[in-house]
């Protein structure tokens, strides 16, 4: 394994809208894309940001925008989201040819996982892929993703080419608002009742002492 990734901010061309029968709408009513922390997305060894590929559905058959790995065919992508996640399925779209993934190994809450140490983590999920150009839909492992803040995707190899490329990555599941810290009330040690308003009936019943 190379050490030689590193980050570049090429970008991958303009974003065009794809006409297809679910053009116009949301896609499924269950897709997380605006639940994804789209800012905080890295691409590992990639060429741009790992954003460019966190599409809104209706462009998820856009090929004019894509990633693709830089000083290899390995690939790194964390996703995190905005609240807690039930994960259904990833949706990926990939390619051409041989450029696409031969597999996808995900990991559930390794938010900063990197080359040094995946090797030494225990994936949640791990599936090959399909090469094609539509976009395939790939179900987790319910049991692992079940309280998900962040997915990351490793892609150890291409299909045989000395890069990979990635259109799309979506995902389908469940989101919830992470809870709130507790409100801390802080009640006063000594009652001033300078600062309180009077209770009606009790003016001049209580005095101030002097400080």
């Amino acid at each position: 394994m190379p050490n030689n990734h590193h980050h570049d901010s090429e970008g991958c061309g303009h974003e065009s809208h794809d006409h297809n029968h679910d053009s116009g709408d949301l896609g499924p009513n269950d897709n997380l894309f605006p639940y994804i922390d789209r800012p905080h997305v890295v691409a590992l060894n990639g060429r741009g940001p790992g954003s460019s590929v966190i599409k809104p559905w209706h462009e998820r058959m856009n090929e004019q925008v894509y990633l693709e790995s830089d000083a290899d065919e390995q690939l790194i992508i964390r996703v995190p989201f905005t609240g807690s996640v039930k994960l259904r399925s990833l949706l990926l779209k990939a390619g051409p040819g041989d450029q696409s993934p031969q597999k996808i190994v995900l990991f559930a809450n390794e938010p900063s996982l990197d080359f040094d140490d995946v090797s030494d983590k225990n994936p949640a999920q791990e599936f090959e892929v399909a090469v094609g150009r539509e976009v395939g839909e790939y179900a987790v492992r319910a049991t692992k993703f079940t309280n998900v803040t962040s997915v990351t995707l490793f892609i150890p190899s291409s299909q045989g080419a000395d890069s990979t490329r990635l259109y799309y990555i979506g995902f389908l599941g469940h989101w919830t608002q992470r809870k709130s810290n507790p409100v801390i009330t802080v009640y006063e040690a000594q009652a001033n009742l300078a600062d309180h308003d009077k209770i009606q009936g009790t003016e001049g019943a209580f005095s101030t002492p002097r400080t």
